[in-house]
């Protein structure tokens, strides 16, 4: 019964359902897998075969599926109110999530405007730029400067801020040009180099088109420490140091996109607090939600929102969402908030990436690994000489061992949930070893 459930899902999928981030042909050789509930760190299928989430289901899901106090705190709250439009009114969830957003700053960011994925929360953060620009009387600042490599989202706006060819390329006539500078990335580092060293000459390629064009640059955006989607390429905090006060010398906003990197991921809760800074714009999703409900938010500065503030209607930030600020996705939210105080996460999680490091040690060492590195709960390394097609073969070899893993291109990534035990990590580790043997050996 449960094998004909399970088919029946995978044929009615196929012909109904468009996967993101597929080509769906390859579905013809690659079966989808059906899940039918999730458990801790682990989905099950309706064979009752089951897979350790090791990416976090796209690295959303920090405390497990079917956590029991998010779950609560969201059966609580459809009791009371599960949706109420923001403009022109207001409710406790998202004034609370709010100030305590805030609060985490120190109050440096102390205005949060509310969307519902990455991508618009990075749209966001891009008009609001152009626009407080343009209210203080700087129209002429109007572009926008990424890194090489970097990845903010796939809408036309957040793609015109991608440097990621596979994304970018096809729509490439609909796209503003922006300025893109090197990434700090850590691997680049010459013989003798330092990870600081790297920082430094990115952070001069910076200052080079800064001094070039300040006058027309509204901002700059960086995913922090770790630029995810190019193959967690990770740099050193003092890069964003560097920028920062680059951004101050030549009057330029700076964006941080944390949506995949904050809420504790690279090992404190926003990743900029590494290089003690606080930008003009920081950008949340993915995580701040646990993974159960989609939310996205942009936090501001109070000179931001005081550009804004006016009894001029064309000088207020007009953008909406239907599901801006939704009750359940910021009980959700908070839920997510309370189990960081109440487990002390970020202290528990150093123990956890220890142990998982260690575990990795063998593949660190590995002949056919290179630049094996971890920043907090992000795990990476690169394959040498990686077989044809070894993230699709890598994926299906990883649903084989149990688990759900999903390589950009010959990188493997680990980005698993908060909540491993003991024996989850190193199951995690020899299987990811065993997998890559297996892909390695063709």
């Amino acid at each position: 019964m449960e094998l004909n459930k399970q088919s029946d899902w995978v044929a009615r999928s196929l012909r109904s359902v468009w996967h993101p981030c597929t080509q769906m042909q390859h579905h013809e050789t690659i079966p989808l897998i059906p899940v039918s509930r999730g458990k801790g760190a682990w989905l099950y299928d309706h064979e009752g075969r089951r897979y350790l989430d090791a990416i976090s289901s796209w690295w959303v899901n920090l405390f497990g599926h079917a956590n029991p106090r998010i779950n609560a705190a969201l059966k609580d709250q459809l009791d009371t109110l599960e949706h109420a439009m923001l403009a022109g009114f207001t409710h406790e969830p998202v004034i609370e999530l709010s100030e305590k957003l805030s609060a985490l700053t120190g109050h440096v960011l102390g205005h949060s405007f509310y969307a519902s994925d990455g991508a618009s929360a990075v749209e966001i953060a891009l008009k609001m730029s152009f626009h407080s620009w343009r209210n203080n009387g700087h129209a002429d600042k109007q572009e926008f400067v990424c890194l090489k490599g970097s990845y903010h989202g796939e809408t036309i706006g957040a793609l015109a801020v991608t440097d990621v060819a596979l994304f970018k390329d096809a729509y490439g006539p609909l796209l503003r040009a922006s300025q893109t500078v090197m990434s700090p990335d850590a691997r680049q580092a010459a013989d003798g180099e330092t990870a600081q060293d790297v920082a430094r000459r990115a952070a001069a390629d910076v200052e080079r088109l800064f001094t070039e064009r300040a006058d027309k640059i509204a901002a700059i955006i960086i995913e922090p420490l770790v630029q995810c989607a190019t193959g967690m390429a990770m740099h050193d905090p003092l890069y964003l140091q560097l920028v920062r006060a680059l951004c101050d010398k030549h009057n330029v906003h700076l964006i941080l996109d944390e949506i995949a990197v904050g809420c504790g991921r690279t090992g404190t809760f926003f990743a900029c607090e590494q290089a003690n800074v606080w930008p003009d714009f920081l950008c949340l999703s993915k995580g701040i939600s646990g993974g159960y409900l989609p939310l996205s938010l942009v936090m501001t500065r109070d000179e931001i929102y005081q550009a804004f503030y006016s009894n001029d209607v064309t000088r207020g930030f007009l953008h909406s969402h239907s599901y801006t600020g939704n009750p359940l996705a910021c009980r959700a939210a908070l839920a997510t908030l309370q189990i960081f105080e109440e487990d002390d996460v970020l202290n528990t999680n150093k123990i956890k990436a220890a142990r998982l490091t260690a575990a990795l040690q063998p593949l660190a060492q590995h002949e056919q690994v290179r630049n094996f590195r971890q920043r907090g709960m992000i795990w990476a390394f690169d394959a040498i000489d990686a077989p044809k097609d070894f993230s699709r073969r890598f994926f299906a070899s990883a649903t084989e061992h149990e688990l759900l893993m999903r390589p950009i291109g010959s990188t493997v990534y680990m980005m698993p949930p908060y909540i491993l035990s003991d024996e989850e990590i190193d199951g995690l580790a020899a299987n990811t070893l065993a997998v890559f043997n297996q892909v390695m050996a063709g």
